[in-house]
């Protein structure tokens, strides 16, 4: 088995050797991470620049390692890229959780959704931030969750987060909250305005959420999937206001003409900068 390890944190993060050197019992190892932190890049590529691939060392380390000079997304494109046939993508180790609504910003979690976007399976894994000193009590529970994953493999996406002193696993659901998100201002050394984004959850965790079980220390994985659509909504709604259906039915086939997507493809290639 093949195994690309990427993260967000950055090529020299003592998460993501953590997380290799667990993977290397399972197969073989191949880590490609930005060079720099990356973390809160969300899904991000570089569109406008070229990127670089290089050879690098990790600590204590003889596994094959490459940074590049881009974002989580760009890394496992380009790990992919250059090493054929990868059966698995693992993120992480991130130094702080990514639960609830996080996954929309998590650079972690991104480099697992383009494996996903590439036909590959990918995981998020995340540990508390204040642990990157020492990893040797959590490889215990990466190998069980690396166990598991390995045997359910037909969940293509999974986020999981591990507590300080896990109780157990359990799967879970994403906890979506609301959050009083404000701006705060405040001065620079040269006195000049600067402003920071802050958040703070208006509501507790629901039971059975990644958040609750972390809160009650158990090991969260979480099956995630790439397709946003609100199933029940979208067939309310086009109950209710059917639109064009009927005109699209009678006159559009169901697969498009090779010259229909040959230009759509056109229209996004046009536009880098708009993705």
């Amino acid at each position: 088995m093949r195994i690309l390890v990427s993260n967000d944190d950055g090529i020299y993060s003592p998460g993501i050797a953590a997380l290799a050197s667990v993977a290397s019992e399972f197969g073989d190892v191949r880590v490609v991470a930005p060079d720099v932190e990356r973390s809160s890049a969300s899904h991000a590529i570089t569109a406008t620049c070229p990127l670089s691939y290089r050879p690098t060392r990790l600590n204590n380390s003889n596994l094959t390692a490459y940074r590049v000079n881009g974002t989580p997304a760009d890394c496992v494109a380009l790990g992919t890229h250059h090493w054929d046939s990868v059966d698995l993508v693992l993120s992480g180790l991130n130094l702080g959780f990514n639960l609830g609504n996080a996954i929309w910003h998590s650079g972690t979690l991104a480099a697992a959704k383009q494996a996903v976007l590439l036909g590959l399976r990918g995981v998020a894994l995340s540990v508390p931030a204040g642990i990157d000193q020492d990893f040797e009590p959590e490889k215990p529970w990466i190998r069980q969750v690396l166990e598991i994953i390995m045997a359910e493999s037909s969940l293509p996406l999974i986020n999981v987060n591990l507590p300080r002193d896990p109780r157990g696993v359990l799967w879970t659901n994403v906890s979506v909250r609301q959050y009083d998100g404000r701006i705060v201002s405040t001065k620079d050394p040269q006195g000049r305005d600067v402003f920071w984004f802050t958040v703070k959850p208006l509501e507790p965790a629901e039971e059975g959420t990644d958040r609750w079980a972390v809160e009650q220390d158990w090991i969260s994985l979480t099956p995630l999937r790439l397709d946003l659509t609100d199933e029940v909504q979208l067939r309310s709604v086009a109950q209710r206001r059917p639109l064009d259906r009927a005109l699209a039915a009678a006159t559009s086939p169901a697969t498009s003409s090779q010259q229909a997507a040959s230009a759509v493809r056109a229209e996004e290639a046009a536009a880098p900068t708009n993705l």
